[in-house]
This record gives C-alpha cells, sequence and structure tokens, in this order.
C-alpha cells in the first residue's frame, strides 16, 4: 500500500508543474490569476493565500493543502494500523511474549511513517526540481512534515483508546480541525488561525515564495514532542489496555434486531460524516459564483472544467464537478461501512451473534443498509450545504448529487464482493476507491485518454445540472451494484468464518 500512496501524494503534486505552467502560461496570466485568488475568500478557505505569481508558487498554492492531508491520512493509517490495531488482533501480545521491547511497536510504527513520509517528500522534490531546487525541497519538506506531525498525534492518540477505529476516528477529528483553522484563518485573513494548525504550518512553508527555511524545524520539534508524550504513555500501560476505557455496551435501550445492531455501530460515523459533507458543501457553494475568476477567460481552464463537469455553461460545469468530488469522497464512506463487517468477523464480535438464531444474511443486510443508505444521506447533506450557500433552486443540485450515487453503489458492490468471497483481499478496495478518486480529480487536468478515464463508474455518469439525464448508463450501474452485493452476499454465505 505504502509505495503507491506515496506515488499518488507526490505525483500529484509534482505532475501539477506541467498543467498549470500550460493553462497560465505567461506571466501576465499567473499574476491575473494569483490577484484574483488572494482577493477570493472562498477560494483562500480551499486552497490558502497565493504567495508568488511562478509556476511554482501556483503548484505550491494549488497543492499543499491536499497533499499534506494525504500524507497525514497515510500516517495516521500507518501508525494506528501497526500500534493499537495489533493489540486489538492478540498479534501484539504474541510478539511481546518474546524478547520484544515494550516500545517496539512503537518506534517501528513511526520509522515506517518517517520512511512514507521522506518518500513523498523525496518525490515532490524530484518532480519539481526543474521549477526551483529550493523551492521543490521546501514544497516535499512541508508535505512530509505535516504526515510526519500527525504521524505523532496517532501515536499518542493509539495510547488512550482501546480501539483502532476510535484512534483513527479521532485522529481523522484532530485532522479535520486543523483544516477547519486553517481554512478560517485564510479566509478572514486571520494568521492566529492558520498558525493554530500544522496544515497551515505547511502553507506557510511559502515554497517557490521566499521560502521560510524555520518552519520546518517546528514541525519536526511538534513531532519529537507529541512522540515523547507517546513514549512516556507507552511505558505506562499494559498491551491491550488504554487510558480513555471502552464504554461497555449496549449503552442504552435493547437492541432487538441485527439491523439495529448495526445502527447502534455505525451512527456515530454516519453522523461525523454527514456533518462533514454539509460544511463542505456550504463551503465549497460559495465558491460557485466565483468559479469564473478562477477561469477567467483561459480557454483551457474552460475546457479542463467542461471535460469534468459538462459543457452547459460554467456554473453547471462547475456544480456538476463539485457534486461528482462528492460522490467520490462518499466511496471512502461505503467502503469503510462495507468493511465494519470485515472488522466484526476478524475480531470474532461476529461469531457470538451467528451463533444465535440471526442468519448471516440477516447480519450483513444490517450493515449493508446502513452503508448504502448512508451514501445518500451523505449525498443530501452536501446538496443541502451547496444549496444553502449558492443560493438558488436546490431541486437540480439535489438530483445531481443524487445522480452519483449508483457509482458510489459499484464500489459499495465491489467491496461486499471481496469481503463475500476473498476476504483477505477485501481492504484492496480502499485502492479501487483510491483510484477512482484520482482519476476523476486529477484525470482531466493531466487530460489522460478517455478510454483511462471511463475506467472509473463516474466516468459513465450524466453531468448534471444542465444536461438531460441519460437513463441507460444509471440504470446499468445500479444493477451492477445490485449483482456485486448478491455475488458477495453467496460466497459469504457459502465460506467459513475468519478468526
Amino acid at each position: 500500500m505504502l509505495p503507491l500512496w506515496a506515488l499518488v501524494t507526490g505525483g500529484m503534486v509534482a505532475g501539477g508543474a506541467g498543467p498549470l505552467g500550460a493553462l497560465y502560461d505567461t506571466p501576465a496570466e499567473r499574476a491575473a490569476l494569483a490577484a484574483s485568488m488572494t482577493a477570493n475568500s472562498s477560494m483562500r478557505s480551499l486552497y490558502g493565500p497565493v504567495f508568488g505569481d511562478s509556476t511554482g508558487a501556483l503548484v505550491a498554492w494549488r497543492y499543499t493543502t491536499f497533499a499534506a492531508v494525504l500524507a497525514a491520512v497515510m500516517s495516521l493509517i500507518i501508525v494506528v494500523r501497526h500500534t493499537r490495531e495489533e493489540e486489538e488482533t492478540g498479534r501484539q501480545e504474541m510478539l511481546s511474549a518474546a524478547r520484544v521491547g515494550r516500545r517496539a511497536p512503537l518506534t517501528a510504527a513511526l520509522l515506517i511513517a518517517l520512511v512514507a513520509d521522506a518518500a513523498v517528500a523525496l518525490i515532490i522534490t524530484a518532480g519539481l526540481a526543474g521549477e526551483g531546487a529550493g523551492g521543490a525541497l521546501a514544497l516535499g519538506l512541508a508535505v512530509g512534515g505535516t504526515g510526519m506531525v500527525f504521524a505523532a498525534v496517532a501515536a499518542v492518540v493509539a495510547q488512550l483508546t482501546e480501539s483502532a477505529r476510535l484512534a483513527k476516528g479521532l485522529t481523522a477529528t484532530v485532522l479535520g480541525l486543523a483544516f477547519v483553522l486553517r481554512a478560517a484563518g485564510d479566509a478572514g485573513d486571520s494568521p492566529a488561525l492558520t498558525w493554530a494548525s500544522p496544515i497551515g504550518w505547511a502553507q506557510n512553508v511559502r515554497a517557490f515564495a521566499g521560502e521560510r527555511w524555520w518552519v520546518p524545524p517546528l514541525m519536526a520539534a511538534a513531532a519529537v514532542v507529541l512522540g515523547a508524550v507517546a513514549y512516556a504513555l507507552a511505558g505506562r500501560r499494559d498491551v491491550g489496555m488504554s487510558f480513555l476505557p471502552a464504554r461497555p455496551g449496549p449503552a442504552e435501550g435493547r437492541i432487538a434486531t441485527a439491523g439495529g445492531l448495526a445502527w447502534r455501530l455505525q451512527r456515530g460515523s454516519l453522523l461525523g460524516w454527514t456533518l462533514g459533507f454539509l460544511a463542505a458543501g456550504v463551503v465549497f457553494g460559495g465558491m460557485v459564483e466565483g468559479a469564473s475568476d478562477l477561469v477567467g477567460d483561459n480557454a483551457q481552464a474552460r475546457r479542463i472544467f467542461e471535460r469534468m463537469g459538462g459543457q452547459t455553461g460554467l456554473e453547471n460545469a462547475f456544480l456538476a464537478t463539485l457534486t461528482g468530488l462528492f460522490g467520490m469522497v462518499a466511496a471512502l464512506w461505503i467502503v469503510g461501512s462495507v468493511l465494519r463487517l470485515h472488522g466484526e468477523e476478524t475480531s470474532q464480535r461476529a461469531e457470538p451473534v451467528l451463533a444465535g438464531p440471526v442468519g448471516r444474511l440477516r447480519w450483513a443486510a444490517g450493515h449493508l443498509a446502513v452503508a448504502f443508505g448512508g451514501a445518500a444521506v451523505l449525498m443530501a447533506a452536501a446538496a443541502a450545504g451547496l444549496t444553502l450557500a449558492y443560493g438558488r433552486d436546490g431541486a437540480p443540485v439535489l438530483g445531481a448529487a443524487l445522480a452519483q450515487l449508483p457509482a458510489v453503489w459499484v464500489l459499495g458492490g465491489l467491496t461486499v464482493l471481496l469481503y463475500g468471497a476473498w476476504p483477505g483481499a477485501a481492504v484492496a478496495a480502499w485502492g479501487v476507491a483510491g483510484l477512482c478518486l484520482a482519476l476523476g480529480w486529477i484525470g482531466p487536468a493531466l487530460d489522460l485518454p478517455r478510454a483511462v478515464l471511463e475506467l472509473s463508474p463516474y466516468a459513465h455518469l450524466p453531468k448534471l445540472p444542465g444536461t438531460e439525464v441519460a437513463w441507460a448508463p444509471v440504470a446499468l450501474l445500479t444493477g451492477l451494484a445490485a449483482a456485486l452485493v448478491a455475488a458477495g452476499l453467496a460466497g459469504f454465505r457459502r465460506r467459513d468464518l475468519r478468526s
């Protein structure tokens, strides 16, 4: 997983210079873009301020925030996977029975995160060296340094919680808070809020625009301090234990059905995702009317938006692009929600449930109802946020958002198939979802061939709003999703449970 993640994250940034240089190929166009983006508070909240008008500075403006977030997610997954998850499954206790130090797992996890973040930084530095070696190195250190800060945050959280899922959720919450603080600080021109966020630190390295070389050591110092806290906590608890004890369940009331159990297990996660989609919809909705400022008179930029969102007017194309991006992110929800089945099975919590009068299909159906229905809730929340900020008729926006569901459900169905038929390969669903996200997000800007873009189910959806609905691909994708779910459940019904 790590080489692919590092290549995608680093390659996204390194490959940004070519398209941006082609789109804005004169100093006047770059200066005009920098001025318009600096004056647009919505764009500042999304990407941050523009510190220069060179191609390298525009790459740093466009990609630093999102590359830093991807590096942070990669790092937190690595650390939790090799600390708390190993303890939760019982594997760490077996290893610790031998001559393995108490802090050895934490050390190994942090070293792996360091190697992965260094690989991302190296790819960025090598890919952008032609724009200026100093700026390329600064940008690489900014992205990699953010990853290490959140690796250290995850190391601390892993000592506090008893569940790997909760550790990932809490660290992701810290990451989301960091993004919100940075966005609020940049939108309101409040440096104090920006500097309160590690993502804001990455921006303020100012790659290709008078680099601030003292910021990367600040990131390193924060990672060292947090790592020291994690080491101190790790030495004060037993394997499998935590400083925040898990709440015994059921916490309240009676759970009478398998569907009720699935809802109880996943309702908190769904609520968090829903609020996140609503908030993101509000932020992005405020950018719709500024789409013309982003594109201006640049015909190439207009073609990219039309390639992503359709050729029915710039605002409609921008809305179609946004709903498409929300649909791709919703795929991450549905993959994680379906894989909750896998987690319940491998942690041996499913076996006691299935030992009673609960059939396998009924147990699985409860989780799948939450996963597939939750995707619809997320898209409706995104549409509500877009409508609130955009201030126009909400019906077309809601229709455009819900039109993404067949593709989301296809990826959910593929996850069910992998879990049911090949449970050992179930985590590969994350890679498929990430590939679709990469194709939809950066594929049009890189001018990838249509045959490559059409590997993603999202490429076959109608570009709404502004066009007629092509029902045939919608029906085909929905049918494909249903067939994948049926095949996956058939496989699950026939195989043994994994311990």
